[in-house]
């Protein structure tokens, strides 16, 4: 999903933009859940209808391999 952020939050990153990955777990008019996929510890994130900009699927990420090198 990619959100807009608040003026405040733009300031301090210089974008206006953000992406937020991971498994939608809630969709209402109010807006939208998200679950990040890539921490375990990160919590759950609310993202208000008006400052979501798109959402499209994302495939499962494909599994990570060793190095041939590497025993």
């Amino acid at each position: 999903m990619r959100r807009r952020l608040s003026p405040a939050e733009a300031a301090e990153h210089g974008a206006r933009w953000a992406d937020v990955v991971g498994i939608l777990t809630a969709v209402g008019p109010a807006g939208l859940r998200v679950r990040p996929d890539r921490s375990a510890d990160l919590p759950e994130m609310a993202v208000a209808a008006e400052d979501v900009e798109a959402v499209k699927p994302v495939p499962p990420r494909r599994p990570r391999r060793g190095r041939p090198d590497q025993t």
